[in-house]
């Protein structure tokens, strides 16, 4: 019973990827057009009678002058090793498609049964004919241009097998994978050859039969197999932004180089992508740009409305708010000439300002009549660390936040160390200020220790009120 895929009929139809994989190939080798009906030069390969990849590389050996040594070439890569007879010696591990040419003329170190080698330049001519090479006047390589010519050719019908020597005898080749030479041959030392045989072998394949590849000449021919990215990315090391040209084949790369003026807006995106990657400590974190976004953070844990200035919730919205700072910037180094405190209040609606500073206010004034800073680095106990004498005559603890939250009280002795932590100040007044007056009394004899700290006057220095010098 007959199945269709497509519109071709098979007794067993082939796996869908293998008949996508060899479309793809036409495509890639200009002998089928979209729509799947075969092009001029796709009628012209399929007259060859061998594999598209041999046949496109005989049909784009004219312009080259190489045309009846593509033919050649072509017939042993359809017959691999049939040239090697039991006697051959070292042929069977002879990578060097050269010494193939060589047997298949009669010529050079290894010997090849008669027959076999009549029967494959029979075939040669064959194919030379349907091209019309014979009569074409193509002067034959010399043999010091044979080993390159090789190479040329062959990466016409494997250019996805042009491989870089990453270290003696291990090559990166074109399509991403490892291939290695044994490293005691002769190719092993060539900077770029041509894979014609891969057998696969783990992590890097074993390479049977390659060619060494004059690389200019192959680009100087067939410049469209470079491929150009420019590639715009944060650069972790240098805490930059670079921007770089890169030209490849595949996965090759041959050259990198900058940018001079990279599109604004393609820095702007990698900036902030190096700045996720960074974190926020990467932002010029002054004492002043703290301290808002920390009153900030507290007001969101009081209030779910007001904008969220988290860590997570600035990183993940670094475009609205910090991207209109950053025009002509490109390195940490530039991120320094942020004022992020102004930037952080901008972020906040100008009717809701006034709420902050209610709510949350930077500092709070202590009967003594200093200007404390409050530290809100814990959202759930905003501290005001003050000396116990400034907050003589205060009877209870001062509230923020609409007067829901207590501040959280660090009194601090002269070494400026807490000697009481409280929320509750009245209860110090009444129970704890007496046995802490009782033990620094004696320790600092200069400093005002009143008898009834609710009726005393706060002072901030070391002199009783009233004493004079």
């Amino acid at each position: 019973m007959q199945r269709t895929s497509g519109e071709l009929k098979w007794l067993d139809p082939p796996p869908a990827s293998a008949v996508q994989q060899a479309r793809e190939l036409l495509m890639a080798l200009g002998a089928l057009c979209p729509n799947g009906t075969a092009t001029d030069h796709g009628r012209q390969m399929a007259a060859f009678g061998l594999h598209p990849r041999l046949a496109y590389m005989i049909v784009r050996a004219a312009p080259l002058s190489l045309g009846s040594l593509a033919c050649e070439i072509a017939v042993l890569l359809s017959e691999r090793d049939s040239l090697v007879q039991p006697s051959g010696g070292h042929f069977h591990a002879e990578a060097d498609f050269r010494l193939r040419l060589e047997a298949l003329h009669g010529t050079g170190p290894h010997a090849a049964e008669e027959g076999v080698r009549r029967r494959l330049l029979e075939e040669a001519g064959r194919l030379k004919r349907l091209v019309s090479y014979e009569h074409a006047g193509e002067a034959p390589p010399g043999a010091t241009e044979i080993s390159e010519a090789c190479g040329l050719l062959i990466a016409l019908a494997y250019p996805d097998r042009i491989g870089r020597r990453r270290d003696r005898g291990k090559y990166l080749l074109a399509n991403g994978r490892g291939a290695m030479l044994n490293p005691d041959h002769a190719l092993a030392a060539a900077e770029w050859i041509v894979a014609a045989d891969v057998e696969d072998a783990g992590t890097d394949g074993k390479i049977r039969l390659a060619a060494l590849l004059p690389v200019r000449k192959w680009l100087a021919h067939f410049p469209d197999a470079v491929t150009e990215e420019t590639f715009i990315t944060w650069d972790s090391g240098a805490k930059a932004v670079r921007a770089r040209v890169r030209q490849r084949i595949g996965a090759i790369v041959l050259e990198k180089s900058p940018i001079t003026n990279p599109p604004a807006d393609q820095v702007m995106e990698a900036l902030l992508e190096g700045i996720r990657a960074e974190g926020l400590d990467m932002l010029p974190w002054t004492k002043a740009a703290r301290q808002f976004h920390q009153r900030s953070v507290f007001m969101r844990h009081h209030n779910p409305d007001w904008p969220d200035l988290s860590g997570e919730g600035l990183l993940s919205t670094l475009e609205q708010w910090l991207a209109p700072y950053l025009d002509g910037m490109n390195s940490a180094a530039d991120l320094q000439r942020l004022n992020l405190k102004e930037i952080f209040e901008s972020v906040i609606p100008w009717d809701e300002r006034h709420n902050l500073e209610e709510w949350a206010p930077s500092h709070w004034k202590v009967p003594s009549g200093s200007r404390i800073a409050i530290d809100y680095s814990d959202p759930d106990a905003a501290v005001l660390a003050v000396r116990l004498q400034e907050l003589f005559g205060l009877a209870d603890t001062p509230k923020i936040a609409g007067g829901r939250v207590p501040l959280t009280l660090h009194l601090l002795y002269p070494a400026m160390r807490p000697v009481q932590v409280t929320r509750d100040l009245a209860s110090f007044w009444s129970r704890g200020y007496f046995e802490v007056r009782k033990d620094l009394k004696g320790r600092y004899p200069k400093h005002h220790w009143s008898d009834n700290p609710l009726e005393a006057p706060a002072t901030r220095g070391t002199r009783r009120p009233g004493q004079t010098r």
